[in-house]
């Protein structure tokens, strides 16, 4: 029993026919595009723009949106080339299920786990303190012993819930809720953007790149792991301040992935996936661009509030009845994070369960709705006890942690793949194949280092209890364990 088993292309293919796991085919390249735009803008755009203008790049944090869309690009073109060559639910698992091999999937499915459910509860967070906020707003005040921060986030709960309700009826009923909220969340942006034009005072720009200064460095465990490792000294504004924002706002793209989750579903995956994983972070990078240039115009850097940069900056020129409509977008934009996220860690755990690395009861598809019911109710289940009992906090970062660790991963794959199958029909290739991906392998490491050592060491005993689940469970029962006989004669040779 190899744990670096493969399963071919054909026989993953093969299996989206069984009856009892079968996902219906609905999604246009639209549907993917709007998908894409509705997890990847959220958070990062509402609050985290302003926190790393005010303390790593100042006006040049635009700059640092850019690199870190070039990074993330790196990445989403191995992802395109997957998702095309390998329409199947699970994303980045099953990409390397049919390279790597077995186990490398699981810890790949094990983090996507991580990233998504954890994700979509931090998130779920985030739109309660926004909700609530709203709600004074109109004059309607949520009870402290349920406000968020208490024991127990009703908002968040009472999302989750009504989210996961939602997906379990069927995804395309879910995307079209998703496309209005999208609508809504890109009015918001563009109206930022549109009316902030007039307030741009051009002083504010200067300097564009402030001079360098030396960081406050962090100890012990909360120390990032390169500065325990080499000792390097942080620094903030100046060229790499630039750098250093560009790994605090790369979280800000983390989303496009998820579009690969849904590769079973779409109705022409060779041709829609490549054009719903590149549209949706094209035009995600310069909303972020714009909204960046507009608040740092609007607002001299040092002075930008961290917590919510884009209400603040209309209050501060007089406008503060704009703070309300932000806030209203910010509702409707975190809740499609959340949405899209639990549809994502339905799908990988859904691949899983099929693949009998998980319990197969679990991933059976319902054959009125299309989706796998139960899978979703658990995941929803989970993510709603997490994110209204649980004070997150340091863990946000675990979200990245998990997500990097596939993208590094995905990255490597593609010219093992490329090595191994090369007769394969790929709709979509990387170019300078296999210089980018492992650049963009690289790069993914590299932010991951610049994460704390208690990221490190949370992530470490999360992949402790997924190697013990495998050990135990998976590696007797998966598919190619218990039909061994019928895996293609060349993947047999690899096992």
């Amino acid at each position: 029993m190899s744990v670096m088993r493969t399963k071919s292309i054909e026989q993953s293919i093969k299996e989206t026919d069984d009856p009892e796991f079968q996902l219906k085919k609905k999604l246009t390249a639209l549907d993917l595009t709007v998908f894409g735009i509705g997890v990847i803008i959220g958070a990062g755009i509402f609050t985290l723009t302003g926190r790393a203008a005010a303390n790593y790049a100042g006006p040049s944090i635009a700059l640092s949106f850019v690199l870190a869309a070039v990074c993330c690009a790196l990445a989403a073109l191995c992802y395109a080339e997957f998702a095309s060559t390998v329409p199947v639910s699970g994303s980045a698992y099953t990409f390397s299920y049919a390279s790597l091999g077995e186990l490398v999937a699981w810890i790949i499915g094990w983090d996507l786990l991580l990233e998504l459910m954890l994700g979509a509860s931090v998130v779920a967070q985030g739109w309660s303190q926004y909700a609530t906020l709203f709600l004074e707003k109109i004059g309607f005040t949520v009870p402290a012993s349920v406000a968020p921060g208490s024991h127990f986030d009703l908002p968040a709960f009472v999302l989750i819930a009504a989210l996961t309700a939602l997906i379990a009826i069927g995804i395309k009923e879910s995307l079209r809720v998703n496309l209005v909220l999208v609508g809504v969340k890109l009015f918001i942006v563009l109206f930022v953007i549109v009316a902030g034009l007039s307030y741009i005072k051009t002083s504010n720009y200067s300097p564009f790149i402030p001079p360098a200064t030396a960081g406050k460095a962090s100890e012990g465990l909360a120390a990032p792991l390169i500065q325990v490792l080499f000792g390097l000294t942080p620094t903030t504004y100046g060229v790499l301040g630039i750098v250093s924002g560009a790994s605090i706002v790369f979280f800000a793209y983390i989303g496009f992935d998820v579009v690969a989750t849904t590769a079973e579903e779409a109705k022409n995956p060779q041709r829609d996936l490549p054009i719903g994983i590149i549209a949706s972070l094209v035009i995600c990078t310069i909303l972020y661009v714009a909204t960046t240039l507009v608040i740092t115009g609007m607002v001299k850097y040092d002075k930008i509030d961290p917590k919510a940069a884009l209400a603040s900056a209309f209050e501060s020129v007089g406008k503060p009845g704009f703070a309300t409509l932000i806030a209203a977008g910010a509702v409707a934009g975190l809740m499609t994070v959340v949405m899209t996220l639990i549809i994502g860690a339905t799908r990988v755990t859904f691949a899983m369960s099929r693949d009998r690395l998980l319990p197969p009861a679990l991933g059976r598809t319902n054959p009125k709705t299309g989706t796998p019911v139960r899978l979703t109710l658990i995941i929803g289940t989970v993510v709603a006890l997490v994110a209204s009992l649980t004070p997150i906090g340091k863990l946000e970062e675990m979200v990245n942690i998990g997500t990097l660790s596939a993208f590094a991963l995905v990255s490597l794959a593609v010219p093992v793949l490329r090595r191994n199958r090369p007769d394969l029909k790929r709709a979509f290739t990387v170019p300078f194949s296999p210089v980018l991906p492992i650049v963009a392998a690289l790069i993914s490491v590299y932010l991951m280092v610049n994460l704390s050592v208690e990221t490190w060491l949370r992530f470490l005993i999360w992949m402790v209890i997924g190697f013990l689940l495998y050990f135990t469970y998976g590696i007797r029962n998966s598919r190619l364990a218990t039909r061994g006989s019928q895996v293609p004669a060349e993947e047999s040779s690899r096992t």
